[in-house]
């Protein structure tokens, strides 16, 4: 079929079977209406797909990329995360200051693990009742 062709695109394409993959690829492009870079000569869609890489009018890089992006079905977009806003202080900061609470008067009760565990095992379950 194309065996001069697929020589010649061998010390382009160090490997065959992503040869293979790239030409098929680029010849689904080409019956979809992708333009072409050389004369067709009365070739079918995959001997021109080997002539373009043999003559390096298309990119093998780029079509590998190509072929990637077109074989994934879900792309992950990295999004930034939320950052964490500061408050900022409003106009009326003396009406806000008579309303706000002084965070550092708060306290939290501090409990052990022992404390804890002893709490739990004094617990009862509820009764069942069946009447629900």
């Amino acid at each position: 079929m194309a065996r001069v062709t697929v020589e010649d695109c061998i010390d382009k394409v160090e490997n065959r079977f992503e040869l293979v993959l790239l030409a098929a690829h680029r010849a689904r492009m080409i019956s979809s209406g992708s333009p072409l870079t050389v004369d067709r000569d009365n070739d079918k869609n995959p001997v021109v797909a080997l002539r373009e890489i043999a003559e390096q009018t298309v990119s093998p890089e780029d079509m590998k990329e190509d072929l990637i992006h077109s074989l994934q079905k879900y792309v992950e977009v990295d999004e930034p995360e939320a950052e964490t806003v500061p408050l900022v202080p409003s106009s009326n900061s003396s009406a806000t200051q008579v309303n706000a609470v002084d965070d550092s008067a708060v306290e939290f009760d501090r409990m052990s693990e022992e404390d804890l565990l002893r709490g739990l095992e004094g617990l009862v379950p509820p009764e069942r009742n069946d009447d629900i």
